[in-house]
């Protein structure tokens, strides 16, 4: 199984008998597994399997399914309840031969409630049982249809997610290997910086060059750098598997951003600092993706 995106949708449709059974499925992002459904009224003894059939498939997203039943109409032949017909009958004789009312007409006495009927379905239960689960199959269906669009959609989705990785990685790079991270250009930088401090003032360089190197160290990227490098390693790593991985994902994205911060924060050139903002620009794109898988 590929990694899958938390959206998707899918639709079943069958014929039992002379009921037509529709499901349709619609998948969005979730913190956990949670779906909502719509059950036609009688139903309900269904939810409990659909439910379990859910979990079995996924560990993220919420999922809606509706399901739709219709029966086509059957043509049928009205049953005359012929014992109660002769006894309206015979009571329509009498009333006529002892009131003078009018002869009963054959539309009138078959209008007679309990006269004439339509025939009625009754389901046993071999037949309910067989309806429910022609409909569970059409659920299952539906789910691997649901499957089929969300491994889809993830895998468009790991092609995205390892582009941003790959800039992060190749901006991490930059970071190290930038040349205002070089000790001449720091000591160059330095110089700069405490030149117009020694034109008018008389400091001790010595202590001003212990300052001058615990600032340096200060800041000093080197572990932030490594950091953003192994995290680069696990996020490939993650995304080469075939689990659901959306939460570690998230939380390597928030390290991501951490890292991204301090390197930014540590930063004593523009060179750094540009690198920095372009890396929490991307670290950003890939956090938002991230939503989306698994």
């Amino acid at each position: 199984m590929s990694l899958q995106s938390m959206t998707g949708f899918a639709r079943s449709s069958r014929t039992h008998g002379d009921t037509q059974i529709v499901w349709e499925l619609k998948s969005v992002n979730g913190k956990s597994a949670d779906i909502r459904l719509r059950l036609p009224p009688g139903y309900e003894r269904l939810e409990q399997p659909v439910r379990k059939a859910v979990q079995r498939c996924f560990t993220r997203g919420s999922i809606f399914a509706s399901l739709a039943l219709s029966r086509r109409a059957a043509v049928a032949t009205p049953v005359v309840n012929e014992e109660f017909l002769k006894d309206v009958a015979g009571l329509a004789k009498r009333l006529e031969a002892q009131f003078g009312c009018r002869p009963a007409s054959a539309d009138g006495l078959l209008a007679l409630r309990g006269v004439l009927e339509a025939p009625g379905v009754e389901d046993d239960e071999e037949a309910v049982a067989a309806l429910d689960a022609e409909i569970l199959a059409g659920f299952e269906a539906a789910l691997a249809d649901l499957q089929g669009a969300r491994s889809e959609e993830g895998s468009a989705l790991v092609k995205i997610l390892l582009d941003h990785v790959s800039k992060i990685e190749a901006l991490t790079e930059a970071a190290e290997d930038d040349p205002s991270r070089e000790a001449v250009a720091i000591r160059e930088r330095l110089q700069m910086q405490i030149a117009p401090l020694l034109e008018d003032t008389a400091l001790d360089e010595g202590r001003l060059y212990q300052e001058a190197v615990f600032l340096a160290a200060k800041a000093d990227i080197r572990e932030e750098i490594d950091r953003l490098k192994a995290h680069v390693a696990s996020a490939r790593n993650l995304l080469s598997g075939d689990t659901a991985v959306g939460r570690k994902l998230d939380f390597l994205a928030q390290e991501f951003n951490r890292e991204s911060n301090t390197l930014c924060s540590k930063s004593n050139a523009a060179a750094i600092t540009t690198i920095g903002l372009e890396l929490k620009a991307v670290v950003d794109q890939f956090r938002e993706q991230v939503q989306n898988l698994e």
